[in-house]
Formats: structure tokens, C-alpha cells, sequence
């Protein structure tokens, strides 16, 4: 983000004004009209207040890693195939108390309590839509973002272009309220490309990412509750890997015969 603002900055000082050529892209109204628009459209869309605040937070989980790590839930997976199949799946029981995965955690307590498979499968496939429509509601929150801050910046524009074309008797005022109307554009794109585009396709990234890993739990536990050898489970859970994660993907804690 900081450096796409700084190559705006560049392009805007790079000619012979210099850095005084920034107060041509700084219009109160044009904010207004561009930001406050495209903020009050999207507050009318969403439900309550609330809703709209909750999707304005969700720009500071791209600043957030992911947590997941696609070696250290397959070695978790064997772990737990090892103790199942060493001491029965009721020893998964205590195992359970120190997973921190919620989702991984109730996944184990359902197969503890010798819950049909299909059951389990059914419940942890509900939760994964659950899951993913929570992420999608924030997607879509910025898509429509990014959408409405252009079609607020063409707005702005036909503004500034009215009120320019009435007052076309003094021929230099023209240059600068052209100039002023355009601004409203560039806010409307900025607000889509710096911000709203980049802010979606992120948590897209993220939604993926974390949807697979939990398919990946999913599968284990399934494999577990079979009573499968941990080796077939490690083996089955690699190819959700691209096969360059498989390579590097060293779980040690591999499976027993």
C-alpha cells in the first residue's frame, strides 16, 4: 500500500511544480462527494449499522499472517492417527483438550462420541459453509466498494462538468473547474484500486486458504474414524498439496505399522 501511494506521489510531484502540484489533487467536495457517497451507499445496503462497521474492521485482516500451516495440521492429523491407533479413539478424548483449533477440536470430540461418519462429515461440512459465507459477507462488503467508489467519482464529474459548461462566458475559469471535476474521478479510482480490490483479493486468498486447511482436517478425521493406517492418512492428506509443498512437507512423525 505505502509503496503504490508513493509511486501516486512521485507521478504527482515529477513535473515542474514539484511537490506543489499536490494541493491540485487535494478538493474537499471532491472527497466528499467520492468517499461520503460511496460510504453512505454501502451504509444503505447492509442491515444495520453494525454489519457495515464489522466489514469497514475487516481491512486489518490482511495485515494479519495466516496462522495455518499446512505441515504442522498434517503432523497434528498423524499425531492424533497415532494415538488412535494405539489406544482407541476414546484416547483422543484427552488429546482434545490441548488442541487450540476449535474447529479440529470438534471434529475429535464427534468422533470420540461414535458419531455416525456421515454424521461428522455433514456437521463439519456445515460449518465449513458457515464459515464461508461469514468470509464472503466481508468480500462482498469491498467488492461492492470498489464498485461504487468509480460510479461516485463519474458523479462528482458530471458536478464539476454542469457547473463548468455554466459558466463557459469566462473561458479561464474552465482549465480549473475541468481540473476539479476530474479530481472526483481519480478519488473514485483510487478508492477502487488502491484500497477495495486489493482489500477483497486478499481475503479471498485467505478464505481459500483456510477453507482448504479445514477440508484437510475434515479428511483426517474421517481417515482416523476409519481406523486407517497413519501412513495412508499422511499420504491421502498430501494431495491437497500442490506436489512442491509435498516435497518439502517432512512429517516426521509419520505413521506406525
Amino acid at each position: 500500500m505505502l509503496g503504490a501511494l508513493a509511486l501516486m506521489i512521485f507521478g504527482m510531484v515529477s513535473g515542474k511544480e514539484g511537490f506543489a502540484a499536490i494541493k491540485s489533487f487535494l478538493d474537499p467536495p471532491s472527497a466528499l462527494i467520492t468517499f461520503g457517497g460511496a460510504l453512505f451507499t454501502m451504509l444503505m445496503a447492509q442491515d444495520d449499522i453494525k454489519a457495515f462497521v464489522d466489514g469497514l474492521k475487516s481491512i486489518t485482516l490482511i495485515f494479519k499472517p495466516m496462522q495455518a500451516d499446512e505441515a504442522n495440521i498434517i503432523k497434528t492429523i498423524i499425531d492424533l492417527s497415532n494415538i488412535a491407533r494405539k489406544d482407541g479413539l476414546l484416547a483422543l478424548e484427552e488429546a482434545a483438550g490441548g488442541l487450540e483449533d476449535a474447529f479440529l477440536k470438534k471434529g475429535v470430540l464427534l468422533v470420540v462420541d461414535g458419531t455416525d461418519p456421515e454424521l461428522v462429515r455433514s456437521i463439519l461440512e456445515t460449518e465449513l459453509v458457515c464459515i464461508e459465507d461469514r468470509h464472503k459477507g466481508k468480500i462482498g462488503f469491498w467488492d461492492s466498494l470498489g464498485a461504487a467508489g468509480p460510479a461516485w467519482g463519474m458523479i462528482g464529474t458530471l458536478i464539476g462538468l454542469i457547473n463548468m459548461l455554466k459558466n463557459l462566458s469566462d473561458p479561464n475559469s474552465i482549465g480549473p473547474q475541468m481540473a476539479v471535476a476530474l479530481v472526483t474521478t481519480f478519488y473514485g479510482s483510487l478508492l477502487a484500486n488502491w484500497i477495495c480490490t486489493p482489500v477483497a483479493n486478499k481475503l479471498k486468498s485467505h478464505n481459500a486458504y483456510e477453507i482448504k486447511m479445514k477440508e484437510v482436517l475434515v479428511e483426517g478425521l474421517l481417515s482416523i474414524q476409519a481406523g486407517e493406517n497413519p501412513r495412508v492418512i499422511e499420504e491421502k492428506l498430501k494431495s491437497f498439496l500442490a506436489p512442491k509443498d509435498r516435497e518439502a512437507l517432512n512429517t516426521n512423525e509419520g505413521g506406525e505399522e
